[in-house]
Formats: C-alpha cells, structure tokens, sequence
C-alpha cells in the first residue's frame, strides 16, 4: 500500500485552491504505474516523491498531469514542500526544503507560524521566448469567444514564454473579457500554430493581475491556480514593459470565475532589464490522507 495526503494549494481555506495529490514512498512506481495514478486520482496535478539522488537534498519528485508528465510544476512544488515539511516539524517552524524536479532543483523556503503554513520557491530557470506563431488579435479572440478588441491592454499583447513548461499568454483588457473566455472553435488552430497546449489568459487588478489558465489537451479544461505559469509569466511582464529594475512583487488570482480562488505571490528580480530570479509563494492545507493499493507492473 501507498500513503497519499490531498491538499488545497494557494489557498489556506479548505476546498478552494488547487487540489493536490502527493503520494509518498514512490520508489519502485513505473512511469506507467504514476500516469495511471494520477489518471485514478483525476486532479490537474498529482506528485509521487522518491528518494534523493543526492541525499543533501528532500526528495526526488515527479509530477504528472492526467495526460503526461511534467518536468516542472507550481502548486505540486508548494503543496510538496509544505506537507514534507509539516511532516517533519510540529508548532511555528521554518524548513528549507530542496526538491530534485526534472527540470532541475527548487529550492523552497516553508514557514508555519499562527496556524497558517506557506512556501516560497524558487524557479528552476528563467523563461526564455518559446517561439512558434503568436495568435493575432482576431486569431486569440475567436478561440477564446470574445471579441478583437477584449484582447491586450497598453503594451500587453501575446506572447508565447517557456520555463520548463511552456504557456501561450494572451492579455485581455476587461475583468468581463477575461470571465467571458472560453476554448472556442478555433482553439485547436490557435495552439498548433503557437506549438503549445496550455493558454494563459489575464488581466490587471487592483495590485497585481487576475487570471485563468486553460489545458484542454493535457486533461485540465481549466486549471484554479498555475504556479509555474505564475512564474513564467515573469518574462511576459518584462517583454510588455511592466516591470522595473529592482525587486518586482506582484499579487496573482486565480480559479475565482471556477469557483475556486487562488492567491499567488509572485517575486521577480530584475537587474538591468533582465530576470535574475523569480519566486513563487503561496499557502496550503490538508483535506484528506489515505493509502492506495499497489499496481501491477
């Protein structure tokens, strides 16, 4: 049997969030046996956590989505880090947990105090343009269901950033646009062309930016919180304008129009118009544990 723990993540309310599933001791699991998994757990996300490769370190993780694996991935890394280390520490605490992820090392820097638990992580590399062909105004309008003039706002327009994973990010200029979006006909059109799976869609809010991130080809209709597209979208900033140099702390939303709302912390520090480094912070908290059964191999 395996233990398994369940979390909501970027959120210190139960069931609001994004839910996780972290299933422990997963050493001897086949890709095949985590893709399954996930699949039977059917969240956006699940992580299976092994054994260091270097013992200096946590855990070794691999993060699966329902329809493939995932070198690198935002709420799994928080929620991960968070019940390790509440696992391993009782009353107000911080841990420094490092985790090998298969895009490389996140670092991530938990805290507990007054009953609310959080972790900051580092982002493994900086986004870098993703390339492919970006969706004219019309183009992202008609597979999003809105109309040519919901989409970009000021210098925003979209741009399509990779950082492990990759996203297409499609500004909008209106609370009402960003509720009123949806895949639409031609959304398989518009992310072949792009050569991406994932769309990112935002706009301004008060302090910071609201959004919805939509997966359909990797089994997620819509995602409620996306911490690595959190991360990603650093870049996407930078490349409108909207950062300066220095350090750059934005607040996230997102998951509210699923009615799951998400709240993300992002950091970018930026020296000379370029990102040296970006952080993501958010909360978490446990709903269930359990054990599941062994599958054959």
């Amino acid at each position: 049997m395996l233990e398994f723990h369940t979390l909501d993540v970027f959120t210190s309310t139960p069931y609001t969030g994004n839910p996780l599933a972290v299933v422990l001791g997963a050493d001897g699991l086949s890709d095949s046996q985590m893709q399954t998994i996930t699949r039977e757990f059917n969240l956006s996300e699940t992580i299976f956590v092994q054994t260091p490769d270097d013992p200096a370190h946590t855990a070794k993780v691999r993060i699966f989505c329902p329809a493939c694996e995932l070198p690198f991935a935002g709420h799994p890394t928080v929620g991960c880090a968070i019940l390790l280390a509440e696992l391993a520490n009782e009353g107000d605490f911080m841990a420094e947990i490092t985790l090998e992820e298969v895009a490389g090392l996140v670092p991530v820097q938990v805290e507990r105090h007054a009953g609310e638990i959080t972790a900051e992580f580092v982002a493994p590399v900086i986004p870098v343009d993703a390339g492919g062909v970006l969706p004219t105004p019309a183009t992202a309008a008609e597979a999003l269901g809105i109309t040519a003039a919901d989409i970009g706002f000021g210098a925003h327009k979209p741009g399509h950033w990779q950082g492990g994973p990759d996203f297409l990010f499609i500004p909008v200029a209106t609370r009402d646009a960003l509720r009123n979006a949806k895949p639409s006909g031609s959304w398989l059109d518009m992310t072949a062309a792009a050569k991406t799976r994932s769309v990112y869609v935002y706009c301004e809010s008060e302090g910071g930016y609201e959004s919805r991130m939509f997966a359909p080809e990797h089994g997620m209709p819509e995602d409620p919180a996306t911490g690595s597209a959190s991360a990603i979208l650093a870049a996407q900033l930078l490349a409108s304008g909207a950062l300066v140099d220095g350090t750059n702390r934005i607040a996230l939303s997102q998951g509210e129009d699923m009615g799951r709302p998400s709240q993300i912390a992002l950091t970018v520090e930026v020296v000379g118009q370029v990102i040296t480094q970006i952080r993501i912070k958010g909360a978490a908290t446990r709903f269930n544990h359990g054990q599941i059964a062994n599958l054959p191999l």
